[in-house]
């Protein structure tokens, strides 16, 4: 089977097991959404959607954060890692989406990845899931891995992994296969001990550095 069709294969088999994929972060605006996957950069879902509620009632929209004091985010964000980082580019992405996007997240890979902390990765969860628009792959731990224990690609640098996925995938269903692998990542194949008896990609995965 060549890797195109394995794609395929692999796509057809994931969206049979999730049939209504949604990222595991809680947000209800492109704005929250950004915010809760900045602040998932090395840190867990589960602990993110617990800070971001708190992160929002506090300052519930792009005005008020650009105006925080940035000691205070850093409060609120403390427990999600690398807390000071984030709360100086939460401040900053929002005091640029105020002067230069009218207050609104803009809808382009090229003005997100201007925002601070903001890299393709989250730029393109923004995309796809907030405004339906698919402009790339985003590639985690978990994208990263499975792809190259599936045959995906060869590379280790997520630049180069997006590149090689997708061609291999139809362009509606790029926010998809995100989806699909992080879920799969942690159900079926994580990081410490695959559960290769039980994965339905099992006869199709050529199980590279497994």
């Amino acid at each position: 089977m060549d890797k195109k069709k394995r794609a395929q294969e692999i796509f057809t088999r994931l969206a049979r097991r999730y049939p209504a994929p949604q990222p595991a972060l809680h947000w209800t605006n492109p704005w929250e959404l950004l915010v809760a996957t900045a602040l998932s950069a090395q840190c867990t879902d589960v602990r993110v959607n617990k800070v971001t509620p708190g992160l929002f009632e506090r300052w519930p929209d792009i005005p008020s954060l650009a105006q925080a004091d940035v000691a205070d985010i850093e409060d609120i964000v403390r427990s999600t890692g690398f807390f000071r980082n984030k709360a100086k580019n939460l401040k900053a992405a929002a005091q640029r989406i105020m002067s230069d996007y009218d207050g609104e997240v803009p809808q382009t890979m090229a003005e997100l990845i201007t925002l601070g902390g903001v890299a393709r990765k989250t730029a393109n969860i923004v995309l796809s899931n907030a405004f339906n628009i698919h402009e790339g792959i985003a590639i985690d731990t978990h994208v990263k891995r499975l792809t190259f224990h599936m045959g995906l690609t060869t590379n280790t640098d997520p630049v180069r992994i997006e590149k090689d996925l997708m061609p291999l995938f139809p362009r509606n269903t790029w926010g998809d296969i995100n989806h699909f692998l992080v879920y799969f990542g942690r159900e079926i194949c994580p990081a410490r001990k695959p559960k290769c008896n039980i994965c339905e990609l099992n006869d199709i995965c050529p199980k590279k550095g497994v």
